[in-house]
């Protein structure tokens, strides 16, 4: 099963890279280089011209191991598989033969060149996908680490490996050539220069040398200051520049002429470089990090240097706290482990957008180096809320860091981190306060903030004055607040304590800094999540159960229970109908509000720290442990029917994958998982809850509602012109009186009759129904003549009726039949509406002759108590309902 009863997987948002070098690739069609990343079990495809995401490939069995790319395909290996793509996303062919792990690929013109960790080489055939060449080498003596085809080089490829020996073998033949004696470092990279024999050798010494293959002689060598070179890449456009990537992110780049440094870019990414292609003859050279970033570089300085010219990055660090801002529901914030505050759009990628990193002191962390390590950066955010009521005037975003008081203030319009920095002058010399929860109000003119030591704050956004101090100087709790919350009319505070206290204070303090009102619960209050629409209130408990606090009443309306880990976050629907939990038990739960029960449950490998729903209902978002990503999950009961049911608090729901970065969760090529039908488990309403409740049908009004005024609908429609006779039947096929022509075949197939004349056995000119009413005065029973008359339409229902009549060839006894089944739907309670719609059109057509019939006379007084009878048992429910809701209109 890929999806539970509420959500299934959607997409992943914010992947960029990961540590697999990127591939460039040249469309002649589109005039245009390509860029393709790897994002895990799936890879990205970038067009250079305005580094949009082109296309999502279908994901893999597990991660991708090594890219590569030609004109035409995009080859990806994952374990020991090898797959081929067409326009990134059509897979075109499989090659299957490695035992171990592909860790390097190269397109050799019509072949694909692998080589696994067992450092086997292979040769594929790419149309025929066979194997042509199979080349084992021994770890333990040549540890292949690299390959590249030297350019005129017919056949010819060279090998680095581990042990630092240079290898250049003749496919071909299957013969080695040559054995460069290497220089006592592990090669790391080879790459082809401009000039003819020569190749750039990466060493894991640092050294990058360029080795002239044909006379085996060393042409200039160079050696970078950061340790292994990571990556290596040639400018293309007429300049005679070499860059180089190193492990701590910088990249060099060496003026082969001046042979010599010509500029650097300290800290290009904040992790290794591992991808770096110059693009051919353009000024423009690519990168990409395990940072989760993609960069183009420009060549356009003074000095020749090179620019940011664009850029595609998410989070460097796993998400710690996200929310969707605004009521839109196409923008996610999201606070990561790297002290980042970024925007993630639903829409499009080209939306996404950073706020920066938090920082002591902005203006000096820019002119500083950008390093991880900065000591200006600001930890980790632990807590974040936005309100966008007045962000086009001032900040309207605040947070709260990991082990610091400081709250600090942000601009979602200006994508910029805000120059207030929020704190009690009490806290001056108080450096182990903390802030623990902070929360901003409905108009954006106030934060409230609540901190470790039990003091709960107010500050202004705008200025970010003190105003008020909830609780006075002592604090309002004896303990850590670990929640704060407002009312939508400023007129109520909320905080919650680890003192297992909370406490309802006065928007405006005055004098008197008691609380308005105290609730003690039992345990400790882990966090509080509000509902802005509503007086609703979720509090976490430290004994993993879920409370609800309704603000109005300031009381316990709901209490929850069945996470077994610590539970890491809530949110509400936008109507405020369900509460979705997360938990450290790997658990994500929604509860029904209004029945206080468990209707959905799904588990995820890695558990969920924080989540939150669409103002529009349309996604739940997710971040969890260990991942980079924001994970986006489609509610199901907007475009197709769920039914939901309580389920019990220890139940187990079904384990879900997270979803990929494609938009089309079932878009799986390989061990798949077929999504299996839940239909077995959609709710079924019984027929008749119980004997003794009346049961209305299912049927629609129109379907028996208008046969008191039958008449008038027919006058209304009555046609302008006289209908056409049908075609006359043969007039020995004797037929069915009804509104379509029905042939009566039901004793045709007696064996005995041998005369050629179908001669009906009698001559009543009774309907199927009127047949079916007088069968069952033998078997009492008239279940099928209920549902007979339920499929018919009113004017089919009326004809039906009408030819019950003596004069159209009925009888008393079927009349007297059709009366016993109005009684017997009435004893049984159920149809009620239609045993009263189908009473009535019968009076109305039948009345003088009931009245003249003593044995259809004498029947009614018994239908007169069965109706009483039931409706007396309606009219009572309906006067107490009435009466309750006439009662709490009052209060």
């Amino acid at each position: 099963m890929s999806h539970s009863k509420i959500f299934s997987g959607n997409r992943a948002l914010g992947y960029v890279s990961n540590h697999v070098p990127l591939v460039t690739r040249y469309i002649k069609r589109r005039k245009e280089n390509l860029i393709v990343t790897c994002v895990g079990r799936a890879f990205h495809t970038y067009g250079c011209s305005h580094f949009t995401l082109l296309s999502v490939s279908g994901i893999h069995d597990a991660d991708i191991t090594c890219i590569s790319a030609d004109a035409w395909h995009v080859f990806t290996a994952s374990e020991n598989k090898i797959y081929a793509w067409r326009r990134g996303t059509e897979l075109k062919h499989t090659y299957t033969g490695h035992e171990s792990p592909v860790h390097i690929l190269l397109p050799f013109g019509a072949h694909l060149i692998s080589i696994d960790e067992d450092s086997n080489l292979k040769v594929w055939e790419i149309k025929t996908e066979d194997i042509i060449l199979e080349l084992n080498f021994a770890n333990s003596i040549f540890q292949v680490t690299t390959i590249v085809h030297p350019s005129t080089y017919i056949n010819k490829v060279l090998l680095g490996s581990e042990q630092g020996e240079l290898q250049l073998w003749n496919l071909k033949s299957a013969k080695m050539i040559y054995t460069f004696a290497g220089w006592n470092s592990p090669v790391s990279v080879l790459e082809q220069a401009p000039a003819i024999d020569v190749i750039a050798v990466g060493l894991a010494s640092g050294k990058i040398i360029l080795h002239n293959i044909k006379y085996d002689t060393i042409v200039m060598e160079f050696i970078q200051d950061w340790g292994m070179v990571t990556s290596i890449g040639f400018r293309s456009d007429g300049h005679p520049i070499m860059a180089t990537g190193s492990l701590a992110g910088h990249i060099v780049f060496w003026n082969l002429e001046k042979k010599r440094v010509d500029y650097q870019l300290s800290n290009a990414h904040f992790g290794s470089v591992t991808g770096l292609k110059s693009l051919p003859n353009e000024p423009l050279l690519v990168t990409s990090s395990p940072d989760n970033s993609l960069k183009l570089w420009i060549f356009d300085l003074a000095d020749g240097g090179a620019r940011l010219l664009r850029v595609r990055e998410g989070h460097m660090e796993p998400p710690t706290f996200i929310r969707f801002h605004g009521s839109d529901g196409n923008n996610i914030l999201s606070a990561g482990g790297d002290s980042s505050l970024r925007i993630f759009s639903t829409l499009t990628e080209t939306f996404n957008k950073s706020l920066g990193r938090a920082s002591f002191n902005r203006k000096a962390s820019k002119k500083k180096s950008r390093a991880m390590e900065d000591p200006l950066i600001m930890p980790s955010i632990t807590g974040l809320a936005s309100e966008s009521a007045r962000e086009k005037d001032w900040d309207n975003i605040a947070a709260s860091h990991l082990g610091l008081g400081v709250v600090t203030t942000w601009s979602y319009d200006k994508l910029k981190m805000g120059e207030l920095k929020l704190l009690p002058k009490r806290f001056d010399h108080k450096p182990n306060a903390t802030a623990t929860s902070l929360c901003i109000t409905h108009c954006g003119n106030f934060v409230i903030i609540g901190y470790s030591t039990g003091h709960t704050d107010r500050f202004n956004m705008q200025s970010g004055i003190h105003r008020a101090t909830y609780g006075g100087e002592t604090g309002g709790h004896s303990a850590a607040v670990s929640g704060v919350a407002v009312d939508a009319l400023n007129q109520i505070v909320v905080t919650t304590g680890r003192d297992a206290f909370i406490k309802f204070w006065h928007f405006k303090t005055s004098k008197d800094s008691s609380p308005k009102t105290i609730i003690e619960v039992k345990e400790s209050v882990e966090w509080v999540r509000s509902h802005a629409e509503t007086s609703l209130l979720a509090l976490a408990l430290e004994d993993l159960s879920i409370v609800l606090i309704d603000l109005d009443t300031r009381r316990i309306v709901r209490h929850f229970y069945g996470h077994t880990g610590r539970i890491t976050d809530a949110t509400f629907s936008p109507d405020a109908r369900w509460l979705i939990t997360a938990s450290m038990d790997h658990t994500i739960r929604t509860w029904d509000i209004p029945s206080a029960q468990l209707v959905d449950i799904f588990s995820v490998e890695e558990a969920c720290i924080s989540l939150n729903f669409s103002p529009t209902g349309q996604y739940l978002a997710t971040a969890h442990v260990c991942n980079l990503g924001i994970y986006l999950w489609s509610n199901r009961t907007l475009y197709s029917h769920v039914s939901l049911t309580s389920l019990p608090a220890d139940t187990s729901g079904p384990i879900l994958g997270l979803p990929g970065s494609a938009s089309d969760p079932n878009q799986v090529f390989v061990d798949g998982d077929n999504e299996t039908d839940d239909k077995d488990d959609e709710f079924v309403s019984p027929e008749q809850i119980h004997s003794q409740l009346i049961t209305m049908s299912t049927l629609p009004n129109s379907r028996w509602q208008n046969l008191l005024n039958i008449d008038i609908v027919k006058k209304r429609n009555k046609p302008k012109e006289a209908p056409k006779a049908p075609e006359a039947a043969p007039f020995f096929l004797p037929t069915i009186p009804s509104l379509e022509v029905q042939f009566d075949l039901g004793d045709t197939n007696s064996k005995e009759q041998t005369s050629r004349m179908m001669v009906p056995t009698n001559f009543e000119s009774l309907t199927v129904f009127g047949k079916l009413l007088q069968l069952s005065s033998e078997i009492n029973d008239f279940s099928e003549v209920v549902e007979r008359i339920k499929s018919l339409g009113p004017s089919a229902i009326d004809f039906e009726i009408q030819s019950l009549a003596l004069h159209m060839g009925g009888s008393v006894e079927v009349m007297s039949q059709f009366l016993k089944m109005i009684f017997s739907m009435l004893n049984s309670r159920k149809d009620f509406e239609l045993a009263q719609a189908y009473l009535g059109a019968f009076l109305k057509a039948h009345g003088k002759t009931i009245a003249e019939e003593k044995q259809l006379r004498e029947y009614l007084p018994i239908i007169q108590k069965a109706q009483l009878s039931c409706w007396s048992m309606l009219r009572n429910e309906l006067f107490y309902n009435l009466s309750v809701v006439q009662h709490l209109k009052r209060v």
